[in-house]
């Protein structure tokens, strides 16, 4: 059995030997294969991964992961085999991160509070306060 990379969404996917974080290498049978592996390297399935190896045992788990880039090579029969290159967030990374999550949170929150004001000005107007 191969070694397995497993998305935070539970998607398993087979790795080919001696692949590291910065070198995950896939071999899929064609092109469509590989384009739908590597849509489900997205942020949110990069938060969190495990590596197992061909015996099921995790020997890797890691956190908040950047996909930075992917090399793909086809070979005549049509498959594809593709080196993909991860990395952990910088700390920057991860402060920007908690700065983009705390600017939704406030977002809404004055959102919400626009509703109020609205609401509370339709009904001043009304003379239903």
């Amino acid at each position: 059995m191969k070694d397995t990379m497993i998305l935070k969404d539970g998607t398993t996917i087979e790795l080919e030997a001696g692949a590291s974080l910065g070198a995950i290498q896939v071999s899929e049978s064609d092109r469509s294969a590989m384009l739908r592996t590597w849509e489900k390297l997205t942020e949110e399935n990069l938060a969190e991964i495990q590596i197992q190896n061909g015996s099921g045992l995790t020997v890797g788990t890691y956190r908040d992961l950047v996909l930075v880039s992917e090399t793909s090579v086809v070979s005549t029969g049509g498959a594809v085999t593709t080196t993909y290159s991860l990395r952990g967030k910088t700390e920057v990374e991860k402060r920007l991160d908690n700065v983009e999550a705390g600017q939704a949170i406030q977002d809404g929150a004055i959102a919400d509070l626009g509703e109020v004001s609205s609401l509370l000005a339709e009904q001043i107007e009304g003379g239903e306060v």
